[in-house]
């Protein structure tokens, strides 16, 4: 088992894969040069490890080796070339060594900076390999995006990221945690972003790729990764490309009517807006890390609890460290120009305008409004009832922080807040807080303070506590 804590240079990993006697395979790079077999060429060892290097750049040669593809640089591109390569392996050594060789295809397709900058530098690497010899396959795949200023920049970021990830898959296959801290060894998240991860085949039959997700998050390798309803990993550009997008934001301890009724909602009023299709919104829970790591550090099991409900209400589920909502909307800009909407209570709402959230702005309060608002984003707020009167507060008559009315004002004259009316009134009453106390109480009343679908959840699974 390798030494985890130990910090190898790149060199020094590309060599260890090299000295491997288990390791042989193939390399099959498309766009960015072949930057990542070029370090195991220039380790030494190399006729040890490499069976043959590719790169089929003519998009008719990709096409004639691994089939069709819409796009160059994608996920079922990547996919076909890891299988492709694979089964060349199989085919052609393992009658000759496969008792003692662990075969493995590595693959990427890339685009990086082309010569006018005007392109999106991201690419998808992949390996799939055996652990051991005449084992199943097992798979890796990521996607990245580059930061780097200069395509000279991006292919070394993009050579080392392929190394750690081959060293990962032939040394910490084991401990899928370990692997993704070392995906940025001798690299830095102002180089390189990873936001999206998954885990296949038989040796991570046991990984659960939503928490991969959070991890990436909590490492700081992405600022945000998502998945959907079925549970499966998703790519955050290819989800939300050119779409219109409604986030609501929230604990979902657990997830209760209020918040169905919430997204509800807002989704009536967001697919009547103007160039709205309703047939291409995608509407997004949003979970936050400060909101995960309430209590100090995220406990695993109670993120699962919230993944567990979302899904089974047929939701894709984001998770993020954008505290503030105007990093939000920049992050969601990157990838669609359609129009995004946020919804939130009218608590949340409050609290939106509270100065002492904004103080390393330069700009305050006003900053971080024209940030959000300067792209036709909109607040769609549901109204919160007062327990003790039973008046609706709303943004009618919503009380901001002194000195800020004309503000707020402004922004409802400018139609960036919208109330909400097509509310539920039986869901105005129902919190989390509430739910998890009953549950914690033994009382059944809870079961009717939540979608009946996450009843069977939070029942079958024993979650918050649930004695039955």
């Amino acid at each position: 088992m390798e030494n985890s804590s130990e910090k190898l240079s790149t060199l020094d990993k590309a060599l260890r894969v090299n000295l491997d006697p288990r390791r042989y395979g193939t390399f099959a790079e498309i766009g960015a040069g072949q930057e990542v077999v070029r370090w195991f060429f220039q380790a030494g060892g190399a006729a040890g490890t490499i069976a043959k290097s590719i790169s089929a750049y003519d998009m008719k040669v990709s096409d004639a080796i691994y089939g069709k593809c819409d796009r160059y640089v994608c996920r079922p591109r990547l996919e076909s070339m890891l299988a492709y390569e694979q089964d060349l392996n199989m085919e052609r050594l393992r009658a000759e060594r496969g008792d003692t060789t662990a075969f493995f295809s590595f693959a990427d397709t890339v685009s990086a900076r082309n010569y006018h900058g005007t392109n999106e530098c991201h690419g998808w690497l992949g390996v799939r390999f055996q652990a051991h010899p005449r084992d199943e396959n097992s798979q890796i795949i990521i996607h990245v995006r580059m930061l780097d200023s200069t395509n000279a920049r991006q292919q070394e970021a993009l050579g080392i990221v392929g190394v750690n990830l081959v060293y990962g898959a032939c040394m910490f296959h084991h401990s899928p945690d370990v692997l993704i801290e070392s995906l940025l060894d001798n690299l830095s998240t102002r180089r390189l972003e990873v936001d999206m991860i998954e885990f296949s085949g038989i040796e991570f039959r046991n990984v659960d790729n939503r928490l991969m997700s959070l991890k990436l998050v909590q490492l700081g390798l992405t600022n945000a990764a998502m998945f959907g309803a079925e549970g499966e990993v998703l790519q955050p550009s290819e989800v939300l490309r050119k779409r219109p997008v409604l986030v609501e934001r929230g604990s979902f301890r657990p997830v209760c009517n209020t918040n169905i009724d919430i997204m509800r909602c807002a989704h009536e009023r967001f697919c009547a807006e103007d160039g709205v299709d309703p047939g291409t919104v995608i509407q997004l829970m949003e979970i936050t890390m400060s909101n995960l790591m309430a209590d100090g550090d995220v406990d695993y099991r109670d993120f699962l609890a919230r993944a567990d409900m979302l899904v089974a209400c047929g939701m894709t589920v984001m998770i993020s460290d954008y505290f503030h909502y105007y990093r939000l909307a920049a992050y969601l800009r990157r990838y669609t120009q359609a129009k995004i909407g946020i919804t939130m209570g009218t608590g949340s709402l409050r609290e939106l305008f509270d100065e002492k959230y904004y103080t390393e702005l330069d700009g305050g309060i006003l900053e971080s409004f024209g940030r959000l608002f300067k792209n036709d984003l909109k607040l769609y707020i549901y109204p919160l009832k007062d327990g003790d009167t039973g008046e609706l507060q709303t943004t009618g008559n919503l009380a901001v922080a002194g000195g800020l009315e004309q503000l707020y004002g402004y922004l409802l004259d400018r139609g960036c807040i919208e109330q909400l009316t097509n509310h539920d009134e039986g869901c105005l009453g129902v919190f989390s807080r509430e739910v998890l106390a009953k549950i914690a109480d033994g009382d059944p009343g809870w079961e009717e303070m939540v979608p009946a679908r996450v009843a069977d959840v939070i029942k079958e699974r024993r979650y918050f506590g649930y004695a039955g």
